[in-house]
């Protein structure tokens, strides 16, 4: 096998098992990392190659050498995706040492729009950033590192399977801050656009994930929770609203995308 059909995707969640499953009908060989031995056992199942790797316990932990061999044991790829929702530093670092001693040559770091400020307007991959946040802060840790080529995916909010944005007000959950716009992106184009950067290894760079429209949240929310038969939600105006909306121009210049959903109210979920 060559090693670069080898990818190993930290995070076997909801995103990161189907990417799995696409990297892996598509003739990669893929290692899944996950947090439990029984998640462990499950994905085993499912003919991936699994291992438990929690960078927030075993990496700290110097006297669990199970675990330890099981980090570099997951790393022996080409290509790392990095799909958690840890925000710990000091446990991404000790994961850069890691990977700076195995075969891994590319990383895609799977990071979110929330880098960019509520009131930043248009939110291109080149601003300058106002405010170093802590993911900024880590998505540096990997896109300043000389030991391997690093790609950054700010994904915007999720939607798609089990989670249609109408079932947030299952429970009467109101619309908070109802005229700011909606940043959204569905599951199969947060797929497509991984394996889009994977296929024309366009590593180093940055990358916003979103549709292409923006409605505000009071027409958007409204419409979904109404399409579920939910009773429309309470909306609340906040003054002066977030001015926040995510540019996607980049990844259809520069890579050609075409989305699936361009319209977040064309949904399948």
């Amino acid at each position: 096998m060559n090693q670069n059909d080898m990818v190993s995707i930290l995070g076997s969640g909801w995103l990161g098992l189907p990417l799995a499953s696409s990297l892996q009908a598509a003739g990669k060989t893929v290692r899944l990392s996950t947090r439990t031995a029984s998640k462990a056992k499950q994905l085993t199942g499912l003919n991936f190659k699994s291992y438990v790797v929690d960078i927030e316990s075993s990496l700290y932990n110097l006297d669990d050498l199970d675990n330890l061999n099981n980090v570099q044991d997951f790393l022996q790829a080409n290509t790392l995706i990095i799909n958690i929702t840890s925000k710990s530093s000091p446990a991404f670092q000790k994961l850069v040492a890691e990977i700076e001693t195995s075969p891994i040559e590319h990383v895609l770091f799977i990071s979110s729009t929330s880098v960019y400020g509520n009131n930043q307007g248009i939110c291109k991959e080149s601003d300058l950033l106002e405010t170093e946040t802590n993911l900024r802060k880590i998505e540096k840790l990997f896109t300043d590192n000389a030991h391997f080529d690093c790609s950054v995916i700010r994904f915007a909010g999720l939607i798609g399977r089990k989670r249609h944005p109408g079932r947030f007000f299952a429970g009467g959950k109101s619309i908070k801050d109802g005229y700011a716009k909606v940043n959204l992106i569905h599951q199969f184009d947060c797929i497509k656009l991984i394996e889009t950067i994977l296929q024309q290894q366009a590593w180093g760079e940055v990358f916003n994930g979103c549709a292409d429209n923006h409605p505000t949240k009071k027409s958007y929310y409204t419409k979904m929770a109404l399409s579920l038969g939910y009773p429309e939600p309470e909306c609340f105006i906040a003054e002066p609203s977030a001015s926040k909306i995510v540019c996607n121009e980049k990844i259809k210049t520069q890579l050609g995308y075409q989305f699936i959903y361009p319209d977040i109210f064309n949904i399948i979920c």
